[in-house]
């Protein structure tokens, strides 16, 4: 019995060890489970940030922790403000808090700042274990979008898009600036030559001036093209079409200039021709053969347009060689009527003022009287003093009686007037004047009057311009020789007209030097360089090629200095030297910029503007405030083709009324 009961107690004790044990064993990993779901919900950052599913006891002691010391609302906040931030970086998390000794797996699905939605999209598809945990993710990031989250987002995406506009704005103004600038740097290149091409001249203002005649124009040069390539493949009945419809398009355009001029049937001729084309390029279109044609075509273009280019040169240079016909019966008419008058009646008044140095004295040397009257009715007018004024006029024989009738008719005023023949200057001799020897050479008559002869350029031709076969051209080289009694001279041209009263120029101080002049190194093409040949050792010695030129045309002579620098015996020695035209071509700027080198003081630009003969856009301003305006150049104001918002300055001091202008016509 005894023994029995010890058996059965053993047996009773170990069942109850059992179920205890198995008691306290299952009810933590039930209570773990339990609670494992809710914390995997709750925490979700947390659990994922682990990325396993079968995550050991001490990590689920971990978590059981945490979640003991956060409640579900500080876990909401903190995952709110991670969102705020952005994600987490790798890197940053590996710079800034670990170790160097620390070890990284799985890198490639790390998703960084940089990488675009659908690369995030694919790497958490990557690296989410299960399908489930991804829709419970989702469930609970919808269960945190709090009103206050999405405010904070909402004002984060205006600011962004403010800053972006903002950004936008401020390179909007930065182009602006820039266009700017650009344009007023523009205003300051030179584009006054003519036939320079500028992007800002008016014409060009608009890109869609006349399409439809650049329209018709292309279509025409690619009928040309089509044209001659069916006509190498033997297409004649397509060339015949496109023949026929050329000259349907060349009748519709006519002579129009712009589309206004244009005749309203113009569009059913583009139609025609688009469909004609279109026919053309399917069946002849080559690439070779079209780039090829049009290659010729613009060849055969640029050689047409060099041609014209020096046939107009051609006929300008011609053109300012003449004389109109108006002035050429003004010189007739007053030469007849001059020499039928008395001897008594061809005597100036006031002679005694002739070679008084305390007056102011000019030199005009003209064979144009229209001209020469104009230089000084325009002097007369604006002079402060005209008694003090005395005009020196030397013409050639053939003018010299019509230069005397026309101011004996009109004189000027209170100022005194005297004219001379050149002619009549015996001591002006091939003996004493190199360039009259050389004149009379057989070298320089074969130059000017062979009919064969040709020139090495265009250029060439404005040197063999029949002015610089008159004296009247080189006597401006012998001026204290003319008038041996003065001390000082105003040089004027017959191409200018005086705005301003002269007599300041006398004031002013030449330091020494012979010649006052302005300067005209604006630009390249002035300095000495352009008009010497430095090739030659005699000028490469004695001159700088950089050298500021400066204009003929208004220019105070000191003769007093001139004697004592003896400037008609340096002339004279590089005129012997230039015998073969090898240091400079004809003319008198060349001779005149080495004669006077070392010996011209500038003068302030506003007293002579130059350019008026040749350049369109010298400014109104200065051209007003100018003392002296000059039409150097071919387009001389009595010349048709001078130019028409410069002419007004000239014809204003004509006498329109006068019997002799009227009976010649000068007026129309």
């Amino acid at each position: 019995m005894t023994g029995g009961r010890r058996n059965s107690g053993g047996s009773g004790s170990w069942m109850s060890i059992v179920v205890i044990m198995l008691l306290l064993v299952l009810a933590p990993v039930g209570y773990f489970f339990g609670s494992g779901m809710y914390t995997s919900i709750d925490v979700n950052d947390l659990s994922t940030s682990i990325g396993k599913q079968d995550v050991d006891w001490r990590a689920k002691l971990a978590f059981q922790h945490i979640r003991s010391l956060f409640s579900k609302r500080v876990i909401d906040v903190i995952k709110a403000s991670t969102d705020d931030l952005g994600p987490l970086s790798l890197d940053s998390f590996r710079k800034n808090n670990l170790s160097a000794s620390w070890k990284f797996t799985e890198q490639d699905h790390v998703i960084n700042s940089t990488s675009s939605p659908a690369e995030i999209t694919e790497g958490t598809r990557k690296w989410t274990p299960t399908g489930k945990l991804e829709k419970i993710l989702d469930g609970h990031s919808q269960s945190v979008d709090t009103p206050e989250k999405l405010a904070r987002r909402k004002l984060r995406d205006k600011r962004r898009e403010n800053r972006a506009a903002d950004l936008v704005k401020n390179d909007n103004n930065v182009i602006i600036k820039l266009e700017n600038a650009a344009i007023e740097r523009s205003k300051s290149v030179d584009s006054a030559v003519l036939g320079k091409y500028s992007i800002w001249r008016k014409e060009n203002d608009n890109e869609n001036i006349d399409t439809t005649i650049r329209l018709v124009r292309d279509q025409m040069i690619m009928a040309r093209v089509y044209m001659s390539i069916a006509t190498m493949k033997n297409k004649t009945q397509l060339a015949h079409e496109l023949q026929s419809q050329l000259k349907e398009s060349q009748r519709a355009l006519g002579d129009a200039t712009a589309d206004a001029d244009l005749n309203h049937s113009v569009a059913e001729k583009i139609k025609a021709m688009g469909q004609l084309l279109s026919k053309a390029k399917e069946q002849l279109y080559d690439c070779k053969l079209v780039t090829g044609k049009l290659r010729a075509m613009l060849q055969s273009a640029d050689e047409r347009v060099r041609s014209l280019k020096k046939q107009s040169m051609f006929l300008s240079q011609i053109a300012a060689k003449t004389i109109p016909n108006g002035i050429h019966c003004l010189s007739m008419r007053l030469t007849i009527d001059y020499y039928l008058l008395p001897l008594e009646k061809r005597v100036f008044p006031r002679r005694e003022n002739l070679e008084n140095p305390d007056l102011y004295h000019y030199a005009l040397f003209s064979d144009n009287v229209l001209a020469a009257s104009v230089v000084v009715n325009s002097t007369i007018k604006n002079a402060k003093e005209p008694e003090k004024h005395v005009f020196h006029l030397v013409s050639d024989k053939l003018n010299f009686g019509a230069m005397n009738m026309w101011f004996l008719l009109n004189p000027p005023g209170k100022a005194t007037i005297h004219v001379e023949n050149v002619d009549e200057f015996k001591w002006l001799n091939s003996s004493y004047c190199p360039v009259l020897r050389q004149l009379e050479s057989a070298a320089m008559k074969e130059y000017y009057f062979k009919s064969d002869h040709q020139t090495t350029g265009s250029s060439n031709l404005k040197y063999r311009n029949p002015k610089y076969l008159s004296m009247l051209n080189h006597l401006r080289f012998y001026l204290p020789q003319v008038y041996p009694k003065l001390n000082k001279i105003l040089f004027l041209d017959d191409d200018i007209v005086v705005q301003k009263d002269l007599t300041g120029l006398w004031k002013v101080d030449l330091n020494g030097k012979v010649n006052g002049a302005v300067e005209t190194c604006g630009e390249s093409f002035h300095r000495f360089d352009k008009y010497l040949n430095f090739s030659n050792p005699h000028i490469a010695r004695n001159f700088d090629p950089n050298a500021c030129g400066w204009a003929y045309g208004m220019n105070m002579f000191d003769l007093d200095v001139w004697k004592k620098k003896d400037i008609t015996g340096i002339y004279h020695k590089w005129q012997n030297m230039n015998e073969d035209r090898v240091l400079w071509k004809l003319g008198t700027l060349p001779p005149g910029l080495m004669t006077f080198y070392g010996l011209t003081h500038p003068l302030d630009k506003s007293w002579h503007v130059l350019g008026l003969g040749y350049n369109p856009s010298i400014d109104k301003r200065d051209i007003e405030k100018a003392a002296v305006i000059h039409y150097n150049g071919n387009m001389k104001p009595w010349l048709e083709l001078a130019m028409t918002k410069y002419r007004s300055y000239w014809v204003k001091y004509i006498k329109f009324d006068h019997p002799y202008v009227r009976g010649c016509k000068l007026g129309e």
